[in-house]
């Protein structure tokens, strides 16, 4: 054994050990987080010199998925299927009524991976279980899914675990929404998909109300969306756009600050130092990719694949990007962020020009694995981890306490969603007098998605249940944790993490007019 193996095989000992003696880590953390150091004691086996220095000067980042990409980071079963024909492997029949949609649903879930461990789609709840809603008397449906949701926060308890609803009215939608304001669970996250011809205007007050309340439903522009996905995709994890009966691949980062430390000038960054590392950010995909489906075994013998409950090809790659706010700063010579973007002409015109190159980087680079989605890879706003502290702000949002007032920020939102088919948002905090008039809230979000923003979450600054960065945790989970005490939330950890080091709880709060 050479002395550098030597060292990274005692690291990786000490790192489990830290595991071991955490007295705040759940047993179930616990498995987690030794699974992944476990997966790491192979390779890297899609790393060159060239990468690994990237990576060490820590302007790519591979989100901690493992030295061997065994299996997709984001799994979106078609569960239309799961309803019509049943599932084989798990000897599931098609489900006669509620109880049994419910059970299989369940049972379901917990067979699908993510690079996180627990399934980050559920489906479109409300489309799915209606017809056996309604065959019930509505309090017996109403206690079924209460039971339902509560199984799901306490057996899945990761923020990332993400349902949809709409765009139309339901009753099952209803009943969820009425279940989410009265039992203030931080799991299940929950997309609106918002069409104003088709979502009444009753039901986006009861849907911002639930916002303000709960920090759910997110609302996401879904004329805009279908316009680029087509009507068959889901809202998953935080807030990734993906195909159904697909997924994604691999989310991989480039950190944007940290790059443009490496230019010279704002030309050097352009013309040199982004596309070096962006090319590099397409070969890690490429390599994390043709692992997956050369090397590993998912493709070839996972039941989801063999029953047609996904399908390879509907799967894309997912190019992430943080830090531009500090990257167009640095670039500038602004040190004050209130006077850099978001605030400053120069600063957004050369983030969006930032955003244009990287968008014609990546659609010149053919995909791998993805004929069905394009055959091209998409980028995705990603919504930061605590390491990347102060300096990279999530995806290519305004820093935190440099927003301006709330109808700027909706322009400047809508003028860079545009460029993230796979996902990007933006986080507003609200007080609490918007309870009174969520109608208002709506026309906020309406004028917003008709002006392109593509994807709207908030929350009042007085709620138990918080957005952090995309997912959601618990303020009285958080004080617990502060207080040394365990909580079942893989979520509040990172939320920890991010309130400390990002002051993501801190955003401006929006004032009712």
């Amino acid at each position: 054994m050479s002395e550098k193996t030597g060292m990274i095989s005692q690291e990786r000992e000490n790192n489990a050990m830290n595991v071991i003696h955490n007295p705040r880590l759940t047993f179930m953390q616990q498995v987690l987080e030794l699974y992944k150091i476990g997966e790491d004691t192979v390779g890297p086996v899609c790393m060159t010199e060239e990468l690994k220095e990237a990576m060490e000067k820590g302007v790519l980042c591979d989100l901690y998925e493992g030295n061997a990409p065994f299996r997709p980071r984001y799994v979106i079963p078609d569960f239309s299927l799961l309803f019509s024909k049943g599932c084989e492997f798990l000897e599931l029949s098609v489900p006669e009524d509620l109880q049994e949609a419910c059970n299989n649903l369940l049972i379901f879930y917990k067979h699908i991976p993510s690079a996180g461990g627990y399934p980050v789609y559920l489906g479109a709840l409300d489309e799915l279980l209606e017809p056996y809603v309604l065959k019930e008397e509505p309090d017996r449906a109403k206690r079924t899914l209460k039971l339902f949701l509560k199984h799901i926060d306490k057996a899945i308890p990761d923020s990332f675990v993400h349902a949809n609803i709409g765009p139309r009215e339901k009753v099952t939608g209803k009943m969820i929404l009425e279940l989410t304001e009265e039992m203030q669970l931080a799991v299940p996250n929950i997309t609106l998909k918002y069409d104003p011809e088709l979502t009444s205007d009753e039901f986006a007050a009861k849907c911002a109300h639930c916002l303000l309340k709960t920090a759910k439903p997110s609302f996401a522009n879904d004329p805009m969306i279908q316009k680029e996905w087509g009507a068959d995709y889901a809202i998953a994890s935080c807030m990734n756009l993906l195909k159904i009966g697909g997924g994604g691949y691999t989310l991989s980062r480039i950190k944007l600050h940290n790059a443009a430390l490496q230019a010279t000038d704002i030309a050097d960054f352009m013309d040199r130092v982004l596309p070096y590392y962006m090319n590099l950010l397409l070969e890690l995909i490429d390599r994390r990719i043709r692992f997956m489906i050369e090397e590993s075994v998912f493709f070839d013998a996972n039941f989801l694949v063999t029953e047609g409950f996904i399908e390879r090809e509907k799967f894309t790659g997912m190019v992430g990007v943080v830090g531009l706010a500090e990257c167009v700063n640095t670039l500038l010579h602004i040190e004050d962020p209130k006077k850099g973007f978001g605030n400053n002409p120069q600063a957004d015109d050369l983030g969006e020009a930032i955003c244009q190159k990287m968008e014609a980087l990546v659609q010149a680079h053919p995909g791998i694995g993805c004929s069905k989605v394009g055959s091209r890879y998409g980028m995705h706003a990603q919504v930061g981890i605590s390491d990347d502290g102060r300096f990279n702000t999530p995806g290519v949002r305004i820093p935190i306490g440099a927003e301006p007032e709330l109808s700027v920020h909706l322009m400047h939102s809508a003028r860079f969603h545009r460029y993230f088919p796979t996902g990007i948002g933006d986080i507003f905090t609200f007080e609490e007098t918007w309870l009174n008039t969520p109608e208002a809230l709506v026309d906020v979000i309406k004028g917003a998605f008709a002006q392109g923003m593509r994807y709207f979450s908030g929350y009042t600054s007085n709620s138990d249940v918080v957005r952090v960065t995309g997912y959601l945790v618990k303020k009285s989970e958080l004080a617990r944790l502060y207080a040394g005490k365990q909580v079942l939330n893989g979520a509040t950890v990172l939320g920890k993490g991010q309130r400390d080091g990002a002051q993501a709880l801190s955003r401006r709060i929006e004032k009712f007019n």
